[in-house]
């Protein structure tokens, strides 16, 4: 199920959507984000990621993890791309797994364990002020 979290449409920095399988992971991720003003939807799942693209605001950064069950992170990618109104948005892959990201076309990766200034540094770049 896709849990929402953020301060509301209008208030906040912008939409980050995190699909991520480990619930500590997954809500520290969305709680970081929280505290700088962004609003969040979590995702256990790709399938619950596609979801959440359907159903609520486009967001303007997805945070993807790999290895996922259900719908893993490259089975994910290979929606988004068959989808011309989702194959835009930027994708940074949260993952461990550094060899299979590198060969994934995505906007970046940020390699667990995740480094908070690195979090903010790739959410500011694609949902700062200065965005298109």
């Amino acid at each position: 199920m896709v849990h929402e979290i953020g301060s509301g449409p209008g208030t906040s920095r912008g939409h980050v959507l995190i699909v991520e399988d480990d619930l500590d992971t997954r809500e520290a991720l969305g709680a970081a984000l929280e505290a700088e003003g962004y609003d969040v939807a979590l995702a256990a799942h790709g399938r619950e990621g596609l979801e959440s693209l359907a159903t609520r605001p486009r967001p303007c950064l997805i945070l993807l993890d790999l290895m996922m069950p259900v719908m893993d992170g490259v089975e994910f990618l290979g929606a988004l791309e068959s989808d011309p109104s989702l194959a835009s948005i930027p994708v940074v892959v949260v993952s461990a797994y550094t060899t299979r990201a590198a060969s994934l076309k995505v906007a970046g990766f940020l390699p667990k364990p995740i480094k908070l200034d690195r979090l903010l540094e790739w959410t500011e770049r694609y949902c700062g002020a200065d965005r298109p």
